[in-house]
């Protein structure tokens, strides 16, 4: 990825703020006053160049680059399982690979999902994630957003996220729509 483009939207960072360096992975500090574009922002990260790098930018840090925080989720009154595990998956359609403008559903990364209903009637979801390439340092980062954004629907108590390689991912789970984005159809 070449950077920025002329989409990107300048910034000037208000406020320190963490940020995960793309596609290392490693959390580093950017300082106020630090200047960059942002060149995507999907799901309510941000995902940022300065000085030649990419880093994310969590949507709970929006402020720091002047933008609204992301509206927190609603759940109908009395919502049961099969409406809580469409919330789940709408979710789901929130995180991004920081590199790739396309979701992580969409992208055939999800390769399971379930809820299970905990005593005090809260929910627990468990979620089998895999990678686009095992070795991508992203892969913590991504488990990490996916778990924190299914904590934040009310009724979800725990967010269980495990990372497999098996069957290994290929072209061929993408979405219709996430191919033919990605010019692979």
């Amino acid at each position: 990825m070449s950077g920025f483009s002329a989409s990107s939207e300048p910034f000037t960072l208000q406020r320190d703020c963490h940020a995960v360096h793309v596609p290392y992975g490693d959390v580093v500090n950017l300082p106020a006053g630090q200047a960059g574009y942002i060149t995507q922002s999907l799901g309510g990260s941000f995902t940022v160049y300065v000085e030649g790098s990419l880093f994310r930018i969590d949507g709970k840090d929006a402020d720091a680059l002047g933008k609204p925080p992301p509206e927190p989720i609603r759940v109908p009154e009395g919502a049961g399982d099969e409406d809580i595990e469409m919330i789940v998956w709408e979710q789901l359609r929130t995180c991004f690979d920081p590199e790739i403008p396309i979701n992580i559903v969409d992208l055939g990364l999800i390769y399971d999902l379930s809820l299970e209903r905990l005593d005090d009637g809260q929910r627990k979801v468990y979620v089998k994630l895999t990678l686009t390439a095992p070795g991508c340092g992203m892969g913590d980062i991504l488990v990490e957003d996916a778990r924190s954004k299914l904590e934040m629907i009310p009724t979800v108590a725990e967010a269980q996220i495990d990372l497999v390689f098996d069957p290994p991912w290929n072209q061929s789970m993408m979405s219709d729509e996430a191919r033919l984005q990605t010019g692979m159809m």
